[in-house]
């Protein structure tokens, strides 16, 4: 009887020990529940097209509907410095931006050598995403509904960050942000840039379609950019 009871610990603990391997494996889920169902519409650009066109359009006087400022996409991108000497560290970060965007991100290389900082010419230094269509609406969404009121002491977005053609970035500190990360399984705590490129070439259109969409920007700083 107690060698059965024995053999069942060890039975037990060796299916506990593959668990835990498994949760430090990959972080990208193998199936969920709703895989099979039809994918729904995204909610924001419903949105977009039901009212904030037509809000777009009163409020600076479009006669035509190609003027009415809109997104085109969305660029996420991630540099890691610590991958000149630890290479392995970026393919963590490319695991990451696929379960915060739903698409696999392509790697960067350095453009030229720097021998001061062991840099290499080709060597991988970071990586990006770049959504469109389906994916970065439903992206906007969850940044602006779920990932923004977790940012430490927010206080909102600032507006000073347009680039003079009506493309807006926005820097992040922490990825934990989103809720697709595991914090248990979080190695290396880093940042990423996002710009969201619109179809307008004037910062004042691109900041009303993303005030419209539910970016939360500073008040002051829509008065000063107003003035």
């Amino acid at each position: 009887m107690a060698t059965k009871e024995k053999k069942g610990a060890e039975k037990g603990s060796k299916s506990s020990g593959g668990a835990k391997g498994q949760r430090q494996g990959s972080m990208l889920p193998t199936s969920h529940a709703g895989e099979k169902l039809p994918v729904p519409a995204p909610r924001l650009k419903a949105h977009y097209n039901e009212k904030v066109r037509e809000r777009l359009k009163t409020q600076f006087g479009l006669k035509n509907p190609h003027e009415i400022p809109n997104l085109e996409k969305v660029v996420i991108n991630v540099g890691l410095g610590e991958a000149i000497k630890q290479p392995k560290l970026l393919d963590v970060i490319v695991e990451e931006l696929s379960l915060i965007s739903g698409q696999r991100p392509v790697r960067k290389k350095a453009k030229k050598s720097i021998a001061n900082y062991g840099l290499r010419e080709g060597q991988e230094i970071g990586a990006a995403v770049t959504l469109r269509g389906a994916r970065m609406w439903e992206f906007v969404d969850r940044f602006i509904s779920t990932a923004v009121p977790r940012i430490r002491d927010f206080r909102g977005l600032g507006t000073r960050s347009f680039d003079g053609r009506g493309n807006y970035s926005v820097g992040i500190k922490e990825q934990m942000i989103f809720p697709e990360i595991n914090f248990d399984m979080v190695d290396l705590i880093h940042g990423m840039d996002i710009t969201f490129v619109t179809t307008t070439n004037r910062d004042d259109h691109a900041l009303a379609l993303l005030k419209e969409l539910g970016m939360p920007f500073r008040g002051e700083d829509r008065a000063a950019n107003a003035r």
